[in-house]
Formats: C-alpha cells, structure tokens, sequence
C-alpha cells in the first residue's frame, strides 16, 4: 500500500492514544506523529483530508509541531461555527501556528469563496510538509503555506489574494496558547493580521494541558493589546456540552479532567480603535 493511503489508526501514537482513552479515560491531546499520514473524514458527509504530519529540524522540536493536535480536530469538526459569509464576495482567512494546516486546508476545500493562508515557523521541514499537503488536497488555488515567526514583519502574509496590507477577515488557530512566554508575540501577530473592521473576528481553539491560569494570561494580555474577547467557551472533546470559560475550575482539577476540554475564544476589536 502507498504510504498516502495508510490511515492515521496504523500509526504506533495513535494505537497508544486510542488505548489510553479506551483502558483509563485518559483523553488523548494529539494524533499522528511525525512523518506520518493522518487521514481526517470530515463529519456530515464532508471531504476526506488526507495529511502528511510536520517534522521539524532537531532545532526546532521545543515547536511541538509533528503532532495533530486535538484542538485541530475539533475547530475542522465545527468549521461552520466560524459563521463565514456566503459567497460570492471573497472571504479571506489566515491560520497562525497551522502545523499540518488542518482546519485552514479543509477551509478551503469546503469554501471555494475563501482564500486561505496556513502558516507556521520558518522551518524548512516543516513548511515543506505544509507546502505538500495544500498540494495533495487539491487546494493550491485558494491557499497558500507561508513560513512567518511570530511578532515578525507580516509583509508576506499580507501579500497576494486579496488581503493586500488590509488584513484578513478571520484568523484562526488551534492550540497556541500552551506557552505563555509566547503569548506577547503571539498577539502582536493576531493585532498585525486582522483586518481593523468591526466584523472581523479571531477564532482560536486552546487545549488545557498547561493549565487554566495559562489561558486566563492570554486572555488578560489580549485585551490589552485592543482586542474584546467576544466569548470564552468551554467545549467537550466528545459529546455537544459546553459551559462557560471559568479559570475558577483549576482548584481541584487533574489532568484528566483538563484533557475532556478545549477552549474556544473568540476575538474582535475593542471598537474605539476603529472610530
């Protein structure tokens, strides 16, 4: 069988994971490991996605970016969510921290109206994985893999499409919270991408496995930067419940727990910067 076709389940990570979650309720946190395939069914009949898993230079493994992380899986899962305009006008997405590129490549897949920009560290081996799943997905006229560091010149994710040095209409990431010595470059990136509009919103899904305070941080430091926090919702990895983002919940919590949820955030400007 070509490697392309080998399912993310042949994969020893995933064996692992699924027989955590099955044996001890220990809920898994990533999927596939590097240079593998990962194959992704998107729910109600969607497409099939189909994903070479980044490896990075030796340098740059602190990234944890060879994995396909759960909260990856569960923005592509609840894509419609992200509540995109319909066509025809253009929608313009960008996805920070993309890895695989997951949710930004099926994006584009399901949205023929989006242009779509994934991108991650400038690693080389990273970004050739990228490059080669928007290709492999058939979507290379409507998204782009870019290489941009964080809190960088965002002269190049501002090029081509239609973005040009506006912005774009949404951004979207997936588990990029889990560092908080990040989070300064983290949000320069966010304020220097989103176009200044009073529609334009930050979608971003965290994990909790470094714990609530880490994401309280980010959500302090993010309003202070200008941008309103529009909702803060805690999500269950499987089942529908959901309640409110409460970092209060930390007293008591293990690691268990943390791992049943991911955090959905929504961003938009604070509207006196755009008076």
């Amino acid at each position: 069988m070509d490697a392309l076709e080998q399912s993310s389940e042949s994969d020893p990570e995933d064996i692992l994971s699924s027989s955590l979650g099955t044996l001890y309720d220990y809920t898994p946190i990533t999927h596939s490991s590097a240079g593998s395939v990962f194959t992704y069914k998107a729910p109600s009949d969607g497409p099939t996605i189909t994903l070479l898993t980044p490896d990075t230079q030796a340098s740059n493994w602190h990234l944890h970016a060879s994995s396909i992380w759960v909260s990856a899986l569960f923005l592509a899962d609840h894509l419609a969510e992200l509540q995109l305009p319909p066509p025809p006008n253009p929608i313009c997405v960008l996805e920070l921290g993309a890895s695989a590129g997951l949710p930004g490549i099926l994006l584009a897949k399901t949205h023929e109206h989006a242009r779509v920009t994934v991108s991650d560290y400038p690693d080389e081996e990273l970004l050739r994985a990228l490059s080669e799943n928007v290709a492999r997905n058939g979507v290379g006229e409507r998204c782009r893999a870019v290489p941009y560091a964080w809190g960088t010149n965002p002269a190049l994710l501002l090029s081509k499409y239609p973005v040009s040095s506006l912005g774009y209409d949404v951004v979207i990431a997936a588990d990029t919270l889990w560092n908080p010595e990040l989070h300064p470059l983290f949000i320069e990136s966010l304020t220097m991408s989103l176009r200044r509009t009073a529609d334009a919103r930050v979608h971003l899904v965290a994990g909790l496995h470094t714990g609530r305070y880490t994401v309280e941080s980010f959500l302090k430091a993010v309003q202070i930067a200008g941008l309103d926090v529009v909702s803060a919702t805690e999500r269950a990895v499987e089942g529908d419940n959901s309640r409110s983002w409460s970092v209060s919940r930390a007293e008591g919590e293990d690691e268990r727990e943390r791992r049943k949820w991911v955090v959905w955030i929504v961003l938009r400007w604070n509207m006196s910067l755009l008076l």
